[in-house]
């Protein structure tokens, strides 16, 4: 099996395990026209396009190929985004959120193309989409979401039926959504990244990235290589960057649920109105049809007991659906920007031959979809019709500037106020097996876990990325940072950037 960002097994995972991709031989110091540093949906896709087009690629993975967020999606493709429209217009103007609607339904059909062209099996389908409200309060905000949706030009309607066995007071659907298995579909386009010459390595984390006589030198404990461009698809920028300071990262929940009656799996995509807001979609393997149920997010590392979210999202679906059991349990991670929008293609005005791609929110799978296809863009011609909107250099609007104020207002508070909580050691003998946490020995923090074996794991807790204390997720049995959102596992190493290296390991026959 596969393995990915979490100690979760997630329901990609479990039917389909990646084939190693086997390229051609890789040397230290070759030169690439591109090097994409990460192989998610947006890094395969990118390189795969920029292949296509005759560009000589490689793709560096820090660990495995749907490592990450990619194999830990509840996969939905959805133009009707995460972020209403209503907030979109609010924020960035109706001609931006048109833009942002059409860029959408591009990226879904830009997915149809590839499953039809190349004739991957990967369960794509397109289906409609449903909200609906429960309450009177909740009426009021989808009337506005719906007239937002027809602003900028997506087809919908209300509806009496939204293809589940919820209780609504209002509903409304939308066409032209989509459903797939990413990693069936990531699979297909490795392969087909490397009939075409492409090249691949994992395992090798990228350690900087420089400037070097009118190329970029990329560079790991073990190699250096060099480029004409670099595209960081990496789901949030690695290392310290102005970028990282307008994101918020979130982690998200998702059960895979076996229902008693066999008619009760929607076959579309079904959303509810709270907050966090639920979302629903059917999937299936061999053993017969499954139902994904996401929500109840948060902010990383700012949950005391992250467990009890999938206990939050099993009361969900036990309200709704007769249950048969609970097949996969799993939570991954996203990033918000401060304005709504992601960003997407160059990352300085100094250096305009690095690309980053981040801050897709709770929709993954269309925007890295669609950044690969501006970045290619950019790469081959120099332009793309969604550049401006998407720019990470872009002005934000005053609404953005205050979420960016709140967000390192809340970056400051963990920064600051994590470091004075005081423990005793003798915390470290009362801790059950299987539990870590954050205690105070000799005026000095350690992150502690112990195994379930009875073995303590001990690291210092200080983030590699900014200097922010890691907290203990009791889901994943990792350490998370809830500054900027970067993961460790319980022996240190490396599980989500933004940071660039593990956490150091403490001896604790040394402190006695």
């Amino acid at each position: 099996m596969m393995k990915r960002d979490g100690n979760l097994k997630s329901f990609w995972q479990d039917k389909t395990p990646l084939q190693p991709p086997i390229s051609k031989t890789i040397y230290s110091k070759m030169h690439f026209d591109a090097i994409v540093i990460g192989g998610g949906i947006t890094g395969v896709t990118t390189a795969l396009m920029l292949q296509l087009a005759g560009k000589k690629c490689l793709i560096l993975e820090a660990n495995k190929i749907g490592f990450g967020t990619t194999a830990g999606t509840s996969a939905h493709l959805n133009s009707v985004l995460d972020t209403p429209y209503s907030d979109i217009i609010d924020k960035c103007g109706i001609e931006v959120a048109k833009k942002v609607a059409e860029s959408a339904l591009e990226a879904i059909q830009l997915i149809k193309r590839f499953v039809e062209e190349y004739q991957i099996e990967c369960e794509f389908k397109e289906v409609k989409g449903y909200m609906y409200a429960t309450d009177g309060q909740e009426e009021k905000e989808l009337d506005k979401i719906y007239q937002s949706i027809k602003k900028v030009g997506l087809p919908t309607s209300y509806t009496s039926n939204i293809d589940a066995p919820i209780e609504f007071t209002k509903a409304i659907y939308f066409d032209q959504q989509a459903r797939f298995n990413p990693l069936q579909y990531i699979q297909c386009l490795l392969d087909i990244y490397i009939r075409n010459g492409g090249r691949i390595l994992e395992n090798e984390p990228m350690q900087n990235v420089e400037e070097e006589e009118g190329n970029l030198k990329v560079v790991g404990q073990n190699f250096n290589f060099t480029a004409a461009r670099v595209v960081h698809a990496t789901h949030t920028y690695t290392g310290i960057n102005k970028l990282n300071f307008k994101l918020g990262p979130y982690r998200s929940y998702v059960l895979a649920v076996k229902l008693q009656n066999s008619s009760d799996y929607p076959d579309g995509l079904i959303y509810d109105m709270q907050n966090p807001f639920h979302y629903l979609r059917k999937a299936s393997d061999d053993s017969g049809d499954v139902l994904i149920v996401g929500g109840a997010d948060h902010k990383t590392g700012q949950e005391e007991n992250p467990h009890y979210r999938f206990k939050d999202l099993e009361a969900y679906v036990r309200k709704h659906f007769a249950v048969k059991s609970i097949r996969n349990t799993w939570s991954s991670q996203y990033y918000e920007s401060t304005d709504a929008l992601p960003y997407i293609g160059a990352l300085s005005k100094e250096n305009p031959k690095e690309f980053v791609a981040t801050g897709f929110s709770g929709n993954g799978l269309i925007f890295g979809t669609l950044s690969a296809k501006i970045i290619s863009d950019l790469i081959l011609t120099g332009e793309s019709p969604y550049s401006d909107i998407y720019a990470p250099l872009r002005n934000s609007p005053i609404t953005g500037f205050k979420a960016f104020v709140n967000e390192n207002a809340n970056v400051v508070k963990r920064l600051i106020g994590d470091r004075f909580k005081k423990e005793t050691m003798a915390e470290l003998a009362a801790l059950s097996r299987g539990e870590g946490k954050v205690v105070s020995y000799e005026e000095e923090n350690l992150a502690i876990y112990k195994d379930e074996s009875g073995k303590v794991y001990a690291l210092d807790p200080v983030c590699k990325h900014a200097g922010c204390i890691v907290q203990w997720n009791n889901a994943e049995k990792s350490w998370d940072c809830p500054c900027h959102g970067a993961r460790y596992s319980i022996d240190g190493l490396m599980l989500n950037g933004p940071a660039r290296s593990p956490l150091d390991q403490i001896d604790l026959t040394e402190n006695k």
